[in-house]
C-alpha cells in the first residue's frame, strides 16, 4: 500500500532503505578518494527518518555555521539532496586539494567554493548513480546551489518545498577516515512522496 508520510515506512522498507545508503556512502567515499588522491574510507552509514527540527539538531543545531551543496533531483525521482560541509571536513579537502586550511567559512575563496561544490557535487551523484542503478530509475540532478549560513537556514530550503507534504526527510549520516582523522559526513534526502513511493515499488518492497 502506498504510503502517506514517512513515518508509515516499515522495517523491511527501512532496512531497503539502509541498504541504499550503504552502498551510495561508500560509492561517494569511493569517489571522494580519487579527488583527493588519498585512501578515504566511511564508517557503516545510518539511514534515519527524522522530523526536519529533529535532523537539525543531528546535524549539529540550527545556529551552528556550516557550508551546503544543494542539489535538485528529476525524472523519476524528484526531490532535494543536500551535502552538509563541517568545517573539519572542509579543511579536509582544501589541505589535499590546495594545501591549505580555513580558520572559519569567511575566508573562503572563489576557488575553494568551487572546490567544495565540485566536492558536493561528486558526492550528490556518485550516490544518486547508486540508487538509480539499484532501483533501475532515471533521475536527473540540476547545477548544484552552494551555500554558507546556519544550518537551520540552509535546512528550511527542502521544508519549505515538501515540508507540505511530509514533516519528515531522509537523513544519512556517517564518518569519512580520511588520514586516520574521522570527519562526519552528512546528507539529507527529501524525495517527494510520489518518488519515495514509486523508488519501493521499483526496489520491490511495495506491491502499489
Amino acid at each position: 500500500m502506498a504510503i502517506k508520510n514517512y513515518d508509515e515506512l516499515n522495517l523491511l522498507e527501512l532496512d531497503t532503505l539502509r541498504e541504499i545508503g550503504s552502498v551510495g556512502t561508500g560509492n561517494a567515499a569511493t569517489a571522494l578518494s580519487q579527488m583527493l588522491g588519498q585512501q578515504v574510507r566511511i564508517t557503516l552509514p545510518e539511514v534515519r527518518i527524522m522530523g526536519y527540527n529533529e535532523a537539525i539538531e543531528w546535524i549539529g543545531g540550527p545556529e551552528e555555521i556550516t557550508a551546503g551543496v544543494l542539489v535538485k533531483l528529476s525524472g523519476q525521482l524528484s526531490g532535494i539532496m543536500l551535502s552538509v560541509q563541517p568545517l573539519e571536513f572542509v579543511n579536509i579537502v582544501l589541505e589535499s586539494i590546495m594545501g591549505r586550511r580555513i580558520g572559519g567559512y569567511e575566508e573562503l575563496s572563489e576557488l575553494e567554493n568551487s572546490a567544495l561544490i565540485e566536492v558536493g557535487n561528486i558526492m550528490i551523484s556518485t550516490f544518486i548513480n547508486a540508487l538509480s542503478g539499484l532501483a533501475g530509475m532515471d533521475v536527473n540532478l540540476t547545477v548544484p546551489a552552494f551555500t554558507v549560513d546556519m544550518q537551520g537556514a540552509i535546512l528550511a530550503v527542502p521544508m519549505a518545498e515538501y515540508g507540505g507534504q511530509s514533516d519528515y526527510i531522509m537523513t544519512i549520516g556517517s564518518n569519512f577516515v580520511c588520514d586516520n582523522r574521522q570527519v562526519p559526513c552528512r546528507l539529507l534526502m527529501s524525495p517527494d512522496l510520489r518518488s519515495l513511493n514509486a523508488l519501493l515499488r521499483k526496489l520491490g518492497v511495495s506491491d502499489e
